[in-house]
């Protein structure tokens, strides 16, 4: 059984996003290699409930902190998450606690990695394509693994007003981290970067002469077992499924204007989420006179999310800018066809075969788009189902225990000196 060091700051069971993404990867890949978890201590009292789950006693360490690292953590979180999370303000002003982080694994697990105790070195977070990570200099003769990285994908031209209230007039900030002591080398230095998007791989590619051998797609965002059951929708009459938090980027308020278009008169919306746009959609929902129509759950966490995909009989995401979107894979596991944007992350997810991709030339076009997509699809039972079936087969592959076979797969060709396959 091969030995793999798994660096990840964020790992956490009871978090959502990247840190969920993180802590059910390593859960499927530690059932299939000896996996050493090396990640931060504010995931410790999450980890330890799980630790031994399954007769394992799986090995982790725990990385800590200073005092005042822990309080200027404190203070970045507090200040970037007003009305909305800053997310290129959050990541450069909290780039210290990863800088502290990743010099603290070096210290402790440099010397081991130059003694062959390894037989790899994968550091899968931060997911962002921006960061050094130091243990690479000491990957003289073990493989490192980066990633999945996946980022700094833009705005579609046409959305600049989403771009400006999604604070994305800070993106400049991300060119900055270039300049970062040993972010060149980590590229320069891996046996194999993962990128969780074309964008973000065809970026890097640019960026570094010689990586593009070196590259392959692995998208991040992967699916537990509870998401695929036989779908029969509970419902009597039409149900649209929006799931994800409500701002501006994600496009609910496209979706209420589409389905006044549509000329439907019997569906109903259900919208899964929270977040700052919420009075206004329902202000909106109002306006259209929608209100008997749409109905709004609130926040729900990711694992109490699945009866809402069994009520629905489509996925509707008009999402302007995702990286990943792992709603829609849970919406394709559930069997749900799914119309989405034509840019970022969902748009490798859904093609033709379980759903209709709207291209982001304009709001007017997406919503135009969408309602004409939601007519079709709410009168077309036949072409429906016949995406159901599509979306449940192209999901197979997401399954965390898929994403795991095909990494230790990975790992045994960077040991045979073999060229990185993409993750189907």
């Amino acid at each position: 059984m091969r030995r793999i060091l798994f660096i990840v700051e964020q790992c956490n069971p009871e978090w959502a996003s990247v840190p969920l993404v993180a802590f059910n990867l390593w859960d499927a890949l530690s059932q299939r290699a000896d996996v050493h978890l090396v990640t931060h201590e504010r995931n410790k009292d999450a980890l330890e409930k799980v630790r031994n789950r399954n007769g394992q006693n799986r090995h982790i360490d725990y990385i800590g902190e200073s005092t005042l690292l822990k309080r200027y953590f404190a203070f970045v979180s507090g200040m970037t998450t007003r009305g909305g999370t800053n997310w290129p303000l959050f990541h450069a002003l909290s780039y210290p606690v990863y800088a502290s982080f990743n010099s603290r694994v070096y210290a402790a697990f440099s010397q081991a990695v130059r003694q062959g105790k390894y037989d790899v070195v994968h550091a899968f977070t931060p997911v962002l394509p921006r960061y050094p990570v130091a243990m690479v200099r000491a990957c003289e003769t073990t493989p490192f693994v980066l990633g999945p990285v996946n980022g700094g994908l833009p705005f579609p031209p046409a959305f600049g007003e989403v771009r400006r209230k999604e604070s994305g007039l800070f993106n400049f900030l991300r060119s900055f981290t270039r300049l970062i002591p040993g972010y060149a080398q980590t590229y320069n230095k891996a046996a194999s970067v993962l990128a969780g998007s074309r964008y973000t791989r065809e970026m890097l590619e640019h960026r570094f002469t010689g990586l593009a051998p070196r590259m392959a797609l692995f998208h991040e965002n992967g699916l537990a077992q509870d998401f695929f059951r036989p779908h029969q929708t509970t419902s009597q009459v039409f149900t649209l499924l929006f799931t994800g938090r409500l701002v501006p980027y994600k496009g609910a308020d496209m979706l209420l204007d589409a389905l006044a278009r549509s000329g439907l008169d019997a569906f109903r919306l259900i919208i899964v989420g929270d977040g700052p746009e919420r009075p206004n959609l329902e202000k909106q929902a109002a306006t259209l006179g929608l209100t008997d129509k749409v109905h709004f759950t609130g926040w729900v966490p990711q694992k109490e999310t699945a009866p809402y995909y069994a009520q629905a009989d489509l996925f509707a995401f008009p999402s302007v800018r995702e990286f990943g979107g792992a709603v829609v894979l849970e919406a394709m596991a559930a069997g749900l066809p799914c119309v989405v944007v034509d840019h970022g992350g969902i748009s490798e997810y859904v093609d033709e075969s379980c759903g209709i991709r709207i291209a982001p030339e304009s709001r007017e076009h997406v919503v135009n788009g969408f309602a004409e997509a939601i007519r079709h699809l709410a009168q077309d039972r036949d072409h429906r189902e016949t995406l159901a079936h599509g979306a449940v087969i192209r999901a197979e592959s997401y399954r965390w225990e898929s994403k795991a076979d095909w990494l230790i797969a990975h790992y045994e060709q960077l040991l045979g000196s073999t060229h990185p396959k993409e993750h189907p």
